[in-house]
């Protein structure tokens, strides 16, 4: 059972030639949890597109910054969180977009969409209190 998200899937002997490291070094990466390749049937690691960008990001830390394997655990972390945080905010202003248009909307009758109803004041009629 192969899980494929994008188009390409490359076997760990393609990684290791492409970006220049030793397989080991991959499957280091992977019981760290810092990438986490799909599987076949037959257990070969198999990596996407999507697993090499973050391969390469991996790479950038380590090479260009010198950061070590629990520094970039700590930064994947903390990306995965403010992307989460983003989608969050993305999904708040939308909803906020929504609210705005249907009050908008509700605009020409003030009483719906009134963010406290409002009420009327009752005058009583001149004819009722001189009934009594």
């Amino acid at each position: 059972m192969t899980k494929r998200k994008s188009k390409g899937a490359y076997m760990i002997s393609a990684v290791a030639e492409m970006y220049e490291i030793h397989p080991q070094t991959l499957r280091l990466y992977e019981r760290e949890g810092l990438l986490k390749p799909s599987r076949t049937e037959g257990n070969t690691r198999l990596y996407t597109d999507e697993d090499l960008q973050r391969l390469e990001f991996i790479l950038s830390l380590a090479r260009d910054l010198g950061v070590n394997i629990s520094g970039i655990a700590i930064i994947l972390q903390m990306r995965e969180r403010m992307e989460e945080m983003q989608r969050q905010i993305q999904d708040f202003v939308q909803y906020i977009q929504r609210e705005v248009l249907t009050r908008a909307t509700a605009a020409a009758d003030p009483s719906k969409g009134a963010i406290v109803p409002l009420r009327r004041p009752v005058v009583p009629n001149a004819d009722s209190s001189k009934r009594k």
